[in-house]
């Protein structure tokens, strides 16, 4: 929800509990209120897992991500820019952000269809540890150097950090995969970022690493799990208000507040 800044002066308040029948609703009561129970009890069950399998996350990647795996990434993202991103010879470009992936009721999805649509050469980054932010920051930096708009989509885990990032004018992309979610398709490089970790490091830790991953696609089936009955009580709720609901009312709303941004546009 969004508050008007001047009520009435320059926005107001869009009501749609208006488009409701209330009498009709009343009929149905007892059968909403049976439905509300545990909604939302579903969606904190959800978010406790999803932050409980970010913490193990976090917790190997911390542990591989080390001053020299940062070197050797940075060596890549060096050598891949002079490759790919030759400077347009005008100003710094812009980034975007988007994302393309996310945690749903029918489980951990990404759009990789997006990606084939906009990008003929894709780098796949195969990154069990999460590892990859530090390398897709700097290709993005370069990029934008270049002078090149790039779409930054972030990682539905850690949403501060970079997931994929789409040159669309270069028909260029450089993708993560894992377990949970890989490139489908051809890639036109591949490369293995735990093959840059210390693999001395990776070996003694590699038991730990194991169980945090098993432990961490439960919490995510079990997310996606208490997703699904959310849905399904969602749907539920649906079915009994929507006899209800006025939506030609809603669409008249959703007219009226178009026509007055078109005429406000045409006063300018």
């Amino acid at each position: 929800m969004v508050e008007p800044r001047y009520p009435g002066l320059i926005e107001h308040y869009v009501n749609l509990g208006a488009c409701y029948d209330p009498e009709g609703l009343r009929q149905v009561g007892e059968q909403l209120k049976g439905c509300m129970t545990g909604y939302k009890a579903c969606y904190q069950r959800a978010y406790r897992c999803l932050t409980a399998a970010a913490q193990l996350l976090e917790d190997g990647r911390v542990l591989l991500l080390t001053p020299e795996l940062e070197a050797r990434m940075a060596k890549r993202v060096k050598g891949m820019l002079s490759r790919e991103c030759k400077r347009q010879g005008v100003g710094e470009g812009q980034s975007v952000q988007r994302f393309l992936g996310a945690v749903t009721w029918q489980g951990v999805r990404c759009e990789w269809g997006t990606v084939a649509a906009q990008c003929d050469r894709v780098y796949e980054l195969s990154d069990p540890y999460h590892l990859a932010h530090p390398m897709l920051t700097g290709l993005a930096a370069g990029a934008m150097a270049a002078g090149y708009d790039v779409i930054a989509c972030p990682d539905p885990l850690f949403p501060d950090r970079m997931a994929h990032l789409l040159i669309p004018h270069l028909s260029l992309a450089f993708v993560t995969s894992n377990d949970r979610q890989s490139w489908p398709y051809r890639a036109y490089r591949r490369i293995k970022l735990d093959t840059m970790v210390d693999q001395e490091l990776l070996k003694r830790n590699r038991g730990r690493l194991r169980f945090a991953g098993k432990v961490t696609a439960a919490l995510l089936e079990e997310a996606v799990d208490s997703l699904a009955q959310a849905k399904a009580m969602h749907d539920e709720l649906e079915g009994f208000y929507n006899p209800y609901v006025d939506f030609d009312q809603g669409k008249g709303q959703g007219e009226a507040i178009i026509q007055a941004f078109l005429a406000l546009q045409k006063a300018e």
